[in-house]
């Protein structure tokens, strides 16, 4: 089975960082993963903590 690369911590960090005006297109640069993950994780993720997007699971 495949491992995921990003825990749902590091997810919520780099979803904070782009809510703190960072581009998509540098913060894939700059964590090596895919536009489309980010905005992927960001309507997955959207405005929750690391508490509450650990009950998704």
């Amino acid at each position: 089975m495949k491992r995921k690369r990003f825990t749902q911590e590091q997810i919520i960090s780099i979803l904070r960082e782009r809510e703190a005006g960072m581009a998509v297109a540098d913060l894939s640069r700059r964590h090596g993963v895919s536009e489309q993950s980010i905005y992927r994780w960001q309507s997955k993720y959207g405005g929750l903590g690391v508490s509450e997007a650990k009950r998704l699971k």
